[in-house]
Parts: structure tokens; sequence; C-alpha cells
């Protein structure tokens, strides 16, 4: 017989529970047995997503606010802060300070962000397309070379990866070696950027906004400091420090930053501005509507064609939705699901066997209801505030010229000027990584 709520441990590197608040409703053991397919196994695990949080109706689980430790960042003359802001925290911020549920408000965020002291503000979604582009080469190269193993499973999610060397080892060579794109932005940000602007990376403080609990754990994987060990301090640490969208903006409230005085603010240049397909990384099916959009153009050396800047099968609320699409004679399968639980699903009836390329992603929706997102007052979120989250970033790629990871100028000086080619020695050492059973 369990207890019927989930543990946190003291030394969770993602969230925090006040056990005084603790009520024993049940709510976090069955979003963490039922979405997780966690609770409850013989083998006892945290996949650090949060969920469990964002289901408290109590509040007694919360993600862990690392805000003093970046403010002390800020405060240091000797420090230069780099903000990194996630696609989703400009549809989730907004939440906070009663704007319309999932209104898109990326001026805002930055302007708050300097506001707040940060030396410069980035755009995670610059990552986001050098994602596909790593990701999409590796995937192509399963495909029509027998480089590794299919299907190959997509990397973005912590939690999921998590996931799979927690239960299933057997499927890590499946899984990209592509770092998410906060990995891929916080090796470059101590590296290609420090140089660039001729910044000693030792004096740097990058922090990552995400929507995501989960990356609070993944930035301390040990194999997380391709910057330092590149040079000569292996013990710097790509990401220093990761605050939520919830952190942000009590972090706003608390210094009286006034949200509507705000004047709108652009992103720093260099690694400062992504595509549509990066910016739709954020709702689940975006990596791989943005992978398939890349893959036709690599493919048949033309541009994406419309049913693929709208691609409705891989969209939607849907745990778990499947696609082909034929790209030049070959038809690639697809298949996304959200909820480890799901991805559990395709493991165990081994239906993940019949596909190409899957993405997961553990939050219901995709980063859009990380754990760390304002919750519109409303426990556990509703997918009527999901929908609104996933249609703004729809309407922001559909704004955009550039929708196509592969047509952002940025990325392609990148590989021009520092990597060459998209899974180079350099590009290998920084950009990919590795997996290991726990």
């Amino acid at each position: 017989m369990h207890e019927p709520y989930v543990y946190v441990a003291p030394d969770n590197p993602a969230i925090v529970k006040n056990n005084d608040l603790c009520t024993s409703c049940g709510h976090c053991y069955a979003v963490c047995e039922e979405a997780n397919g966690v609770a409850g196994r013989e083998k006892v695990a945290c996949l650090n997503c949060g969920q469990c949080a964002a289901a408290c109706p109590e509040q007694a689980i919360t993600p862990k606010n690392d805000v003093p430790l970046v403010e002390a960042a800020v405060n240091d003359p000797e420090k230069i802060v780099v903000f990194s802001t996630s696609p989703s925290v400009r549809v989730g911020l907004g939440d906070a300070f009663g704007r319309l549920d999932g209104q898109y408000v990326e001026d805002k965020m930055v302007a708050a962000l300097r506001a707040l002291g940060g030396d410069y503000v980035l755009d995670v979604t610059f990552s986001a397309d050098l994602t596909i582009v790593e990701e999409g080469t590796e995937l192509l190269s399963r495909i029509l070379d027998q480089s590794g193993p299919l299907p190959q499973f997509t990397s973005c999610c912590p939690a999921w990866v998590k996931y799979a060397e927690t239960f299933h080892p057997e499927i890590l060579p499946n899984i990209s070696s592509a770092k998410s794109p906060i990995g891929m932005q916080g090796a470059l940000v101590k590296t290609y950027f420090a140089f660039q602007n001729q910044i000693d990376p030792q004096n740097i403080v990058h922090v990552a906004v995400t929507p995501c609990t989960a990356k609070k754990f993944e930035i301390s994987r040990p194999e997380l400091n391709a910057a330092g060990a590149a040079g000569c301090c292996p013990q710097m640490r790509d990401v220093d420090y990761v605050i939520t969208t919830k952190e942000l903006a009590w972090w706003m409230k608390k210094k009286g930053v006034d949200y509507d005085a705000l004047q709108p603010s652009p992103f720093d240049s260099l690694l400062g501005k992504g595509t549509g397909a990066g910016v739709i990384f954020g709702n689940t099916g975006g990596v791989m509507e943005a992978a398939l959009r890349a893959a036709y153009t690599l493919l048949e050396k033309k541009p994406a064609p419309d049913t693929l800047l709208d691609f409705e099968p891989v969209r939607g609320l849907s745990g778990i939705k499947s696609a082909e699409v034929t790209i030049a004679g070959k038809t690639i399968k697809t298949a996304v699901a959200f909820g480890t639980a799901n991805a559990e699903k395709l493991i165990e009836s081994e239906a993940f066997n019949h596909f190409h390329f899957i993405e997961v992603m553990t939050c219901p929706g995709g980063c859009i209801s990380g754990a760390g997102q304002p919750q519109g007052h409303i426990i556990p979120p509703p997918d009527s505030l999901r929908k609104k989250r996933m249609r703004s970033l729809y309407r922001e790629d559909e704004r955009l010229t550039r929708r196509n990871s592969l047509d952002n100028p940025e990325v392609q000086e990148l590989y021009r000027e520092f990597l060459k080619t998209p899974g180079s020695e350099l590009a290998r050492f920084l950009l990919h990584t590795r997996y290991h059973a726990r």
C-alpha cells in the first residue's frame, strides 16, 4: 500500500515540498502515475517534470526558486549575466499579470529581463533551429545510410530522456545525440558568443528562462560542460541557472517592475533570433513539424510546401498522433506523444518500431504547459489554456517570413564562421551528448 502523495527528496534540483501544506489529497500521485507512468513502479524515480506541482491545489509542491542565486550574479559587478529565453515563456508570462491567456509578450519579456539587470538577452528559438539542423542531419543519416538504429527519438525533453534512462535503457541508442536547444545554447554562449563579444567565458553567468522545471536537473548533468571542457576549466557549466516563467514573474513583482510601463525591447544579435520553426518547439508536435520542413528542403532541394507549414496531423492535444510524409520518394513515418505514460504504450507494444522518427514531450500539450508556467489561477491548468498558448505560437510562426530552420541567417553564419558543417567534429563536441542507464 502506497502513501497517496509523491515524495520529494530534499536535494531535488527542480521542485520543493512543504509537508505542512500537504493534505494527502492524492492529486500529485495521480498525475505521476497516470500521465507519467512513474508513481507506483517498483523502481522509485522522479523525472523532475514538476507536473505534481502543477496539480497540487494546496501548492505544497512548487518549483525550486533559484532567483536569489541569479540576483547575486546580477549584483556582482564582475559578472556578465546572459539570459536565454525559451519559446513558451513568451506565451505564459502575461498570464501572471492579468493579460489575455496565452498572449504573445516577447517584447515585454525581453524588456523585463533587461530591467532586472540582464546584460544580454538571447533567444533559445535560435538553438531550436540549430537543433533541427543537427538532429535532422542525424535522422537522415540513420534513414539513408543506416548510421544508427531506427526509430530516432527526440532528445529535447529532459524528463523524457531521464524516463528512458531509468526505465528503458535499451532504447538509449535510438535517442538523438543532439542536445536540447538549451544545452546547445549553453555551449555556444560560452564559446562562440563569448569570443565574438570579447568576453571571458568564466565571467559569464548564463541563465536559461524556461517553462520547464526539469531543465533545472538537465543543466546539472555532468556532460553539459562542453564549453569548459573545450578550454581550461572543465568545472565551468554551460548553463549556470534555470529560472521558470513563474520565478520570472515573482522576481518582477518583488523588484517592482511595472509590466504595463515596460517599453518593447528586441533580443540582442548573435544567438538572438529564430525562425517560426523554432518558435513552435513549445507545442507538442512542433519539433516534428519543424524537422519535416527541414527534411523536405534537404531532400527535395526546394522550399517546404504549405502542407508542411500547417501540418495538422501532428498538432493538437491527442496523447499519441502519427503521420506519414513522402519526401523524394521516401515515405517517412512519424509519431508524436506527450506524457511518458503514452511513450510507454508505444514502447511496450513495440509499435514504435514501425516509425522512423518519434517526438516525445512529458508535459501535456508540450512545453507550453510546463510546470514552471503560470496556471491562470486554475489547478490543474485546463486544456482551454493550453490551446490558447499553442495557438499563439502557431500565429507567430505564421507571421514570420522565415519558417524553416535552414533559413535562419544566424545559424548559417554560425556554420560558416565556426562549426563548418552539421555533424562536424566541433559540432559533435559542443552540440551532442550521451546518455546512461540509471
